[in-house]
């Protein structure tokens, strides 16, 4: 099994203006079992992205494990895909071959590299968008690439950033459903990082809320899948467990 799982994970940094050294990661241990969506919030200066950032290998460890199917992390890898914030596409190539490049990178053939590639942007709608590049795509449509350019390297493990939250509120939403559509097919598994607490429900099969660096609690979350925010928004189970993540964060 390819979980990925954190054991009694710490980060200290030296503060050159305080002169001493600030941890910003206590002792957090939790587990995300393969096929598994797991949703991280917490309020800002929580952790989050630092815990991310580890887990992808861009930060070293000040103590504790990171383990990805059994092996110990060490630096970046294939076996974990990030998806940030900004869109991080580039911009002289095309939708197919920002796709492609993490195959391509693997050594994998054109032709099969560009079937796997051509597979993922049907699989998120944007086939008629191949030969485009990214400066002619909305916003919207350049983060859906980001996505399955992730998921095309077939990773152990898909590491996403609040990547969301640079597009308006409705886009936000649509992606929302097409990532839970995407998942729902392709079952990879997934930690996601967010402010928003909505989104961390609507996405999940687990929340868990960090306080100052520190797992405060788990919420299993078992809302029926398919998820479409229009049959959600005021579906009894769904606001109550918004508001417990809610009331979480805002005494974290």
């Amino acid at each position: 099994m390819k979980d990925l799982a954190i054991r009694n994970l710490s980060k200290t940094y030296f503060d050159p203006y305080a002169g001493t050294n600030v941890t910003a990661v206590h002792d957090v241990s939790f587990t995300v079992k393969q096929g598994e969506f797991v949703s991280v919030v917490g309020p800002s200066g929580c952790g989050k992205t630092t815990i991310l950032n580890m887990i992808a290998g861009f930060l070293p460890v000040s103590g504790g494990e990171i383990r990805v199917g059994g092996k110990t992390v060490t630096g970046p890898g294939p076996d974990r895909g990030v998806v940030f914030q900004s869109f991080a596409l580039f911009p002289w190539r095309t939708v197919l071959d920002n796709v492609a490049f993490g195959p391509k990178m693997r050594g994998v053939p054109k032709a099969e590299r560009e079937r796997i590639a051509r597979d993922y942007l049907a699989l998120a709608k944007l086939s008629e968008a191949e030969g485009r590049y990214p400066t002619e795509l909305s916003g919207g449509m350049q983060q859906r690439v980001g996505v399955v350019r992730a998921l095309a390297n077939e990773p152990d493990v898909l590491l996403m950033d609040e990547p969301f939250a640079s597009v308006d509120a409705q886009t936000r939403m649509t992606l929302q459903e097409e990532l839970t559509r995407i998942w729902q097919e392709k079952r990879s598994t997934v930690l996601f990082i967010t402010h928003d607490v909505a989104e961390a429900v609507f996405l999940a099969d687990r929340v868990i809320v960090l306080s100052k660096g520190r797992v405060l609690k788990e919420l299993d979350v078992t809302l029926p899948r398919p998820r479409v925010w229009d049959a959600l928004h005021e579906d009894a189970a769904f606001k109550a467990l918004t508001g417990q993540v809610l009331g979480l964060v805002r005494s974290a």
